[in-house]
């Protein structure tokens, strides 16, 4: 069977690649011309140079496949208004269900985000019947992908597309070239964080999502929506699980969230003004201090999604980056 995977070279897609390749799937990407893909260099798989916003050539690189999983986006958040981003996220999805249709793919897999749903808290965690309220946060981001998810929803409605829409939430693993959720990590151990905020999310091991998607293929109800999640875990907790894995000392600062918005309003207004991307904008500031817990037990009874312990993965993603230069040797 022939797969077709955008965004293939981000934490989650070089797991993903892995993950079909594993259960014997022929597999192709889409990377963007001249792009270096180091997570992904020799690997027995056809890099097919395009990109979302070309209709044509995404209608060209997806005749005689077998499925499309979507995980191609951009992750954004600042500025936190942002064409680019719409246009990625929102039209590269539109031409993604344009090209399904016509090559008749079997099964459409688009990776969305649990912030598409409500979150809740550690009692009561939010599901895939939670309502979006991501939109009052005011990041292009967030939307985008929420609109890009309804449009997925009204292909399946309106034109009996087979689509199965998947939710991962904070996803922490090896292959983390950017970095992108594993700078956490590496903040942690090279003390470049303060200390914790209020706030917390839900975490899992991007393995877990991998297989989650790769089940999808086959489990995955068509046009249902899965959270792909494991652990609720405020900072403090999930610091406390860094410093055990790494043996470390995180700090034991509690930041006041007054404070941290103040901060992230200066670093946005200096951002603006001086032209450059801050370390913690206002948008993210407030996300920092608010609980995103999520339940992820309807994919655990229908996809069959492992459980890994974060532990684990806070292991597997620090060994990646020793392996691969991102740690000093002299720490």
């Amino acid at each position: 069977m022939k797969v077709f995977v955008t965004g293939p070279d981000g934490v989650l897609g070089s797991n993903l690649v892995r993950e079909l390749l594993k259960k014997n799937y022929e597999v192709s990407v889409l990377v963007e011309k001249n792009k270096k893909t180091p997570t992904l260099d020799n690997l027995p798989i056809k890099k097919i140079h395009g990109c979302l916003l070309n209709l044509e050539g995404l209608i060209e690189a997806t005749k005689k496949v077998d499925y499309i999983i979507h995980c191609g986006a951009l992750t954004t958040v600042y500025p936190p208004r942002s064409r680019i981003v719409n246009d990625v996220n929102i039209t590269g999805t539109n031409n993604i269900l344009s090209a399904s249709i016509i090559n008749n793919i079997k099964r459409l897999i688009y990776v969305g985000s649990a912030s598409s749903f409500g979150p809740g808290t550690k009692l009561k965690a939010g599901n895939e019947n939670s309502r979006y309220i991501g939109d009052k946060y005011g990041l292009d981001y967030i939307d985008s992908k929420y609109h890009a998810q309804l449009r997925v929803i009204e292909e399946i409605e309106k034109n009996n597309l087979d689509a199965v829409i998947v939710n991962p939430t904070f996803m922490i693993g090896p292959y983390d070239s950017k970095p992108s959720s594993g700078a956490m990590i590496l903040g942690l151990y090279n003390k470049k964080i303060p200390g914790y905020t209020k706030g917390g999310k839900n975490f899992i091991a991007v393995k877990d999502v991998a297989v989650g998607i790769v089940n999808s293929i086959k489990f995955g109800r068509k046009g249902e929506c899965y959270i792909l999640g494991n652990e609720n875990l405020d900072y403090q907790q999930f610091f406390q699980k860094v410093d055990v894995t790494l043996g470390i000392k995180s700090p034991q600062l509690k930041l006041n969230k007054k404070i941290v918005n103040v901060i992230g309003k200066v670093n946005s207004t200096l951002g603006n003004l001086l032209n450059y991307t801050p370390k913690l904008s206002y948008e993210m500031a407030v996300i920092s201090n608010e609980e995103h817990y999520y339940s992820s037990m309807k994919a655990q009874m229908e996809l069959y999604l492992p459980q890994t312990p974060i532990e684990v993965a806070i292991k597997e993603c620090f060994d990646w980056f020793n392996e691969n230069g991102y740690i000093d040797p002299e720490d």
